[in-house]
Order: structure tokens, then sequence, then C-alpha cells
């Protein structure tokens, strides 16, 4: 085991000192390419911040307005007759959106049922199989220009909710 942390702790030096010594072979400016990139990266961050920063404002309102709780009384007939936990279902809403704040509903999680437990463990498994899909549509394909998103939206909820159906599935063996 100790021989996979000393690989994972020598990857990015590696990767690092590759790209260098594949530039100088190469006979680039490696460094004016850097700042090049770091440019492109700041404009790309200057694009998609009123996205980011509506998704976020967005989920912070639904979140302390209570909705997130009465969507999850609303379906909890639902999400009983497919054994999903009631508790857990704002986590699972929240993910599509926004990881930060499902990490802030997954603490809330630890805190009251503690890590160990089903429900901690299901959480877990929930944030690990699930993508932030709407986060991700609308800044990459903001980013991208992308206007006809075709099948992408029905295949991101196809694949979180085959990911829920494993992960409770898999903690359900476990406990």
């Amino acid at each position: 085991m100790k021989i996979l942390y000393y690989i994972s702790d020598c990857m990015i030096p590696f990767v690092i000192l590759y790209l260098v010594g594949y530039g100088l072979c190469k006979k680039v400016d490696i460094f004016d390419e850097f700042i090049e990139g770091a440019k492109d990266g700041f404009l790309t961050v200057y694009k998609i911040l009123p996205t980011l920063v509506g998704l976020m404002v967005g989920v912070g309102i639904l979140r302390e307005s209570g909705a997130m709780e009465c969507l999850a009384h609303l379906l909890s007939p639902i999400v009983r007759f497919l054994h999903f936990p009631g508790e857990l279902l704002p986590l699972f809403i929240v993910k599509m959106f926004s990881s930060s704040a499902a990490t802030g509903l997954l603490l809330d999680v630890y805190k009251t049922y503690g890590t160990d437990s089903y429900l901690g463990t299901l959480a877990s498994v929930l944030m690990s199989c699930s993508e932030t899909i709407f986060y991700t549509m609308s800044v990459y394909f903001m980013t991208a220009k992308v206007t006809k998103t075709r099948y992408t939206l029905a295949g991101a909820l196809a694949a979180t909710f085959a990911g829920a159906a494993a992960a409770i599935f898999l903690v359900g063996l476990q406990f």
C-alpha cells in the first residue's frame, strides 16, 4: 500500500518535469506559453463568473428558504417506495446544482447520523457517484458556446439515477 502513496506523491512533480522537458526539447518558450494559458484561464473565469454567482445564490436561497425540505416532504412517498432515505433527498437534489452546497448538507448528515451509519455511508457514496449536472452544463456549454445540448441532460440524469440505485444497492449490502 505504501508504494501507491509513493507513486501518487511523485505523479505531479513527474508530470511537471515531463512537460518542461518536452517543451525544452521542442524549443518552446515555456514561460510565455504558461503566461498565455494563465491569461486564457482568467478570461474563462471572467466569462463564467456570473453563471457561478447565479447558481450559488439560487442554491443558497433554496437551502435557506426550506424549499428543499418541503420538496423532500412532498416526494417522500415516492422515495420510500424506491427505498431511498428521505433524509438524503435534499442532498441528492442539491448535488445536481452545487457540489459545495451538497458538501454542507453532507456535513449536516454526518453531524446528525454519524459518518459510519447507514445514512452517512450512503450519503458519501451518493456524493461520489453523482455529478453537478446543471452547474457543469451551464458553465461548460456557455464557455464553449454550445446552444443545442441534445440528450445531455437526459443522459446525465439517467446516469445520476443509475448511480443512486447502485449506491443504495451496494450500501444496503454492507449494512
